[in-house]
């Protein structure tokens, strides 16, 4: 019994070490943040899921259908995984966000896309300290970043890293909210982390922000109304109805997120590759309707708007420009009512009767 406590002793001593020079690692890779969640430890996310995609807040994202299982529990992913080592990388922005929504001759492009594409930056850092932690602890590992089906945010707030604001993106006192997650599942046993609870309070800024009322309570949003899922994942014409309120956002939106009051907190992102290229930062309407194909995947090479495709950013940005009312783009909207794309004719049909008429 003795050898066995004192086995027992060894083993805490070092897996309690290796944790420690696991969080160090992170850091000197450089995240912003780093905790330990067990698999376990979000029995509430397939109820949540279920109620959400029961709603039809989805949308057009049928893949979180297909994938439901997956997202609602890490071991059904990867039946081995014993811990979850959430990891948060800054991109605060050193700027006010919301500045270019001032000038309806610019398209708006939401913060995180302005520079290199973060899906590749972050995932090298996680491979290399996933490799590092193979190394010095052994045991097997994965690395994800949120293409794959994992419940990033609330594994984020039960590792605690942040909680999810009632705008539901990961809130945190450190780092305030603009955060890429990253996530890395190993067979190892680590000691998890103390998970973070709710500090929102009686604030209701994020929601009440909202141009196109997305939120259909505190916590919970219908994805279908909300202007980062209209400009990126929904394909096809936006309704009518909704296209007033994205004014001139092109690609995303970062409303509920720049008013957030912890972003006091938020540490500006250390990698020059997050800042905004120049030409991305405030990107002129008129340089941007007459993009082809070819021209479009050369302008966002190594830019997640690249997965957009030329067709439906044109359409946002016709959105954008008859939300102008300036007649200056009529010019360059004709040529687009003969696109080879329904919706950009749709679109550009749209833009042109709205400016003619001069009205919202």
């Amino acid at each position: 019994m003795f050898l066995v406590s004192l086995n027992q002793t060894i083993i805490l001593i070092l897996t309690s070490d290796l944790k420690e020079r696991l969080l160090a690692q992170a850091r000197a890779e450089g995240f912003s943040n780093a905790r330990i969640t067990k698999p376990d430890s979000i029995p509430e996310v397939p109820d949540r899921l279920g109620a959400f995609l029961k709603s039809g807040f989805h949308g057009q994202m049928k893949w979180l259908e297909s994938r439901q299982g997956w997202r609602g529990a890490p071991k059904t992913l990867w039946p081995e995984v014993q811990s979850v080592l959430m990891l948060a990388e800054s991109y605060a922005p050193k700027d006010d966000p919301l500045q270019n929504l001032k000038d309806h001759n610019i398209g708006n492009i939401s913060v995180y896309a302005r520079g290199k594409d973060y899906h590749d930056v972050v995932k090298k850092r996680l491979k290399r300290l996933a490799s590092w932690l193979v190394a010095e602890g052994g045991g097997a590992v994965k690395v994800f970043v949120d293409t794959a089906p994992v419940a990033e945010k609330p594994l984020a707030q039960a590792a605690g890293l942040g909680w999810q604001g009632k705008h539901t993106n990961l809130v945190s006192k450190e780092t305030g909210n603009w955060m890429f997650l990253g996530s890395i599942f190993t067979t190892l046993e680590l000691e998890p982390d103390r998970a973070e609870t709710d500090h929102c309070g009686n604030c209701t800024r994020c929601l009440d922000i909202c141009p196109t009322n997305a939120f259909v309570a505190p916590y919970q949003m219908d994805a279908t109304r909300c202007i980062s899922y209209l400009t990126i994942e929904h394909k096809g014409p936006v309704d009518n109805k909704l296209r007033a309120g994205i004014g001139n956002r092109i690609y995303g939106c970062d409303d509920c997120l720049a008013v957030c009051p912890w972003n006091k907190f938020a540490v500006e992102a250390s990698d020059i590759r997050y800042a905004a290229k120049d030409d991305l930062a405030t990107p002129r309407l008129q340089d941007l309707l007459g993009l082809t194909d070819k021209s479009f995947r050369e302008k966002f090479s190594g830019s997640p708007i690249k997965r957009l495709g030329r067709d439906r950013f044109v359409r946002n940005v016709l959105y954008a420009v008859g939300n102008s009312l300036e007649a200056k783009y009529i010019p360059q909207i004709e040529p687009l009512l003969l696109d080879h794309d329904p919706t950009i004719v749709e679109a550009a049909n749209w833009a042109r009767q709205k400016i003619v008429l001069g009205k919202n």
